[in-house]
């Protein structure tokens, strides 16, 4: 099999399309679910930028799952989702941080980065093999929709990383 020439051949209800369906559905449960654990990260935030950072990737999130509803539908499947397992224990995690870390404290924000860091990370990897896997679809504009969600997802992180560099990690670690 040459695999040097992207073919573009791999048809609908091909064991590979149904692959790709299927980890579509997760990033879509993913997606949804993200949205109201980031409402709890922001209004648990100390730092107003990290509190706007989270604000902004919940209403970048809005638009994400925009985009991915168009993947299905260019895929000729309706949008549905299957349980992210991976990011329903990401949730979990942020709201154990939460729980477990004082109120208006910049240890709190701290973890708040470290969890939605980790959530930035597991949908880079996510939305990267997407992006790669897309190539070997005949549905054309895939690739290019996932590749916005996948630089979003990239900006997203480094802004988290900027906030604790500049300030949270110092005041953290003066509590």
């Amino acid at each position: 099999m040459n695999t040097d020439k992207r073919t573009n051949g791999s048809k609908r209800n091909s064991e590979f399309h149904r692959f790709f369906v299927d980890a579509m559905k997760d990033i879509y449960w993913a997606e949804k679910h993200l949205d109201p654990a980031l409402l709890k990260m922001e209004k648990a935030a100390t730092d107003p930028g990290l509190a706007a950072a989270f604000k902004k990737h919940n209403t970048e999130s809005a638009r994400q799952i925009q985009l991915v509803e168009q993947v299905f539908e260019l895929l000729g499947v309706k949008p549905a989702a299957k349980k992210c397992e991976a990011m329903a224990g990401l949730i979990k995690e942020a709201e154990e941080i939460i729980a477990d870390t004082e109120r208006d404290s910049f240890v709190r924000d701290a973890g708040l980065i470290l969890a939605a860091q980790k959530v930035e990370h597991y949908e880079i990897a996510t939305y990267g093999t997407l992006v790669a896997l897309a190539d070997f679809l005949p549905e054309r504009g895939v690739k290019k929709l996932l590749a916005q969600i996948l630089q979003n997802e990239k900006d997203t992180d480094a802004g988290l990383t900027r906030i604790a560099e500049q300030t949270v990690n110092a005041c953290a670690a003066l509590e």
